[in-house]
């Protein structure tokens, strides 16, 4: 990522604990501010949500691993 870089994450309570604090704190690494509870605002939420669609449109939806490997591949 180089030795400039953002970290954005979504404000869950498990990105919050002391510990996730104090390791992004002793590696020197500055947070992105962001709203609570804004999965809209996520870019990547909408490509799952698209996904999830896409494959649950399938007529004959994965079971295995593997179906849902190449379902998500050629989605």
């Amino acid at each position: 990522m180089g030795l400039q870089f953002l970290f954005m994450d979504d404000n869950t309570p498990c990105h919050r604990t002391v510990a996730a604090e104090q390791l992004l704190e002793s590696e020197d690494i500055e947070r992105m501010d962001w709203p609570a509870r804004s999965p809209d605002l996520n870019p990547i939420e909408h490509v799952w949500d698209f996904l999830g669609r896409r494959l649950a449109a399938r007529t004959l939806p994965p079971v295995t691993i593997r179906e849902l490997l190449l379902a998500l591949q050629d989605e």
